[in-house]
């Protein structure tokens, strides 16, 4: 049988093949937005077992083998790691199609140098393989940051978090690899949300700010976005089921904060106009400190109230939402933002793959200079980062936009072995790129070619962090 992860992998011509090798195999990668935990990073943790690393939060995984009628004992349960790991083998040695096949032979391949497919046949050697490497305890958390040669990891922080983990990494020397900060503040923005009073008392406490009013809130934050500075953070990131607008003044969201720290119950229009508002104050902070801010949106969470009951949230059950228009809010408030001069750099990403161009389109428009592509469609997104999906992203933002100077791939993970996404995104671009050449579609232009894919798959991530 032959390897499926070998040097052709997705790679269709024999320029794809070239373009890889000469100016995408060796760069560097710039993390820019991932889950990865920063203690794990500070304890320059080992793993006991390659279930430890694979399925002990990975909800990626945990939606197949529930699709493929897994019992939950062996996904979630109290199941050995071992008995897990197994299930996991028999369910991916037969998921054909799913981008999950792909990366569990490279993240095999690239780390334990195992290029036989996974499966119920082959899992035992493969089990009784990865432990003896990983008993030796070489291959511990920045072990694989170096191995992958990540020069920066953003993680995805609460505002209340000390950060003492990322100071301690910084101060330790512990790894190369520099390790920042994300903002994320959405607890303190989604008012509707069961524990949002209760989130109100431990930003108080975490900022020394008596927090009264929504204009409180903001200064607790602008407090709290001073210590993540310090740390040296220099994104933002909000994760929503759409961007909200509302022309309500400062008056109503007041008067919404009001209310909701009394107990009552909010009206469409009441958290609307709460939530604009601190997201508009979000997003001047930003922009007066240099700030890229993401946002995330078309994700509707926790829809299986029993499993959420059961085992919380991030664990699989999270869907794709559609709105009929989710263009003119969030137009309306980065047009709000730009008449003000107050626009940050932006990053786009839409879990619905339907809004491609319309998110193309709408970029185009708020593009400035001296800022190269201001305002940046991020990359296929969670269920989209596959093979189609990331074709279909770099191909819309072709035809409506300008890709040499697109941000480029990110993790979106919380394991250290997903690094090879990166190898992938590489791939499938190249492979794109290679095709347009020998189709006679681009020239083929050395210097042009290699300057594009160096900043595609690095060197415009390193520039938008000012690195």
């Amino acid at each position: 049988m032959n390897s499926l992860i070998n040097d052709d992998f997705l790679l269709k011509t024999s320029k794809a093949r070239s373009l890889y090798d000469k100016y995408a195999k060796d760069l560097p990668i710039i993390d820019y937005h991932c889950h990865l935990s920063p203690e794990q990073i500070a304890n320059d943790i080992k793993f006991d077992n390659i279930a430890d690393i694979w399925l002990s939060g990975d909800h990626y995984k945990w939606r197949l083998m529930r699709a493929a009628g897994v019992d939950e004992r062996l996904i979630t349960g109290d199941a050995s790691p071992k008995e897990k790991f197994m299930a996991w083998a028999k369910v991916i040695g037969r998921a054909w199609g799913n981008p999950l096949y792909h990366w569990t032979a490279l993240e095999l391949a690239r780390y334990f140098d195992i290029y036989e497919p996974l499966n119920e046949t082959t899992a035992e050697a493969i089990w009784d393989k990865t432990s003896k490497i990983l008993s030796t305890g070489a291959m511990s958390a920045t072990w694989f940051l170096r191995k992958s040669c990540v020069e920066l990891v953003c993680t995805t922080d609460d505002p209340i978090d000390s950060l003492k983990w990322h100071q301690q990494i910084a101060s330790s020397g512990i790894t190369d690899t520099r390790v920042l900060p994300t903002f994320r503040p959405d607890p303190a923005v989604e008012i509707s949300k069961a524990d949002f009073v209760s989130y109100i008392e431990k930003l108080s406490e975490a900022s020394g700010i008596s927090i009264k009013s929504a204009a409180d809130v903001k200064t607790a934050l602008s407090k709290r976005m001073d210590h993540f500075a310090s740390v040296g953070c220099r994104l933002a990131d909000h994760g929503l089921e759409f961007v909200p607008y509302s022309d309500a003044d400062e008056a109503a969201a007041e008067a919404a904060f009001a209310r909701r720290l009394s107990g009552a119950s909010l009206t469409a229009d009441e958290i609307d106009a709460y939530k604009t508002s601190i997201l508009l104050f979000c997003a001047r902070e930003y922009s007066a400190r240099g700030w890229t801010m993401q946002l995330h949106f078309g994700c509707r969470r926790n829809n299986n109230s029993a499993m959420f009951d059961t085992l919380g949230a991030d664990i699989g059950c999270d869907t794709i939402a559609g709105a009929n228009d989710f263009i003119t809010p969030l137009a309306q408030f980065m047009s709000r933002l730009s008449s003000e001069g107050a626009l940050p750099r932006m990053i786009l990403y839409s879990l619905d793959p339907v809004y491609n161009a319309q998110i193309d389109t709408l970029i185009g428009c708020f593009q400035q200079g001296p800022d190269v592509l201001k305002i940046q469609h991020g990359s296929a997104w969670w269920f989209n980062d596959n093979l189609s999906g990331m074709e279909d992203q770099l191909k819309s933002l072709c035809n409506q936009g300008s890709l040499p100077v697109f941000v480029g791939m990110l993790t979106d993970s919380r394991c250290f072995l997903s690094y090879t996404r990166h190898e992938y995104f590489r791939r499938i671009f190249c492979n794109m790129l290679g095709v347009e050449i020998e189709r006679g579609r681009f020239p083929e232009d050395k210097r042009v070619i290699k300057d594009i894919i160096e900043r595609v798959c690095y060197k415009n991530a390193r520039d938008m962090l000012a690195l």
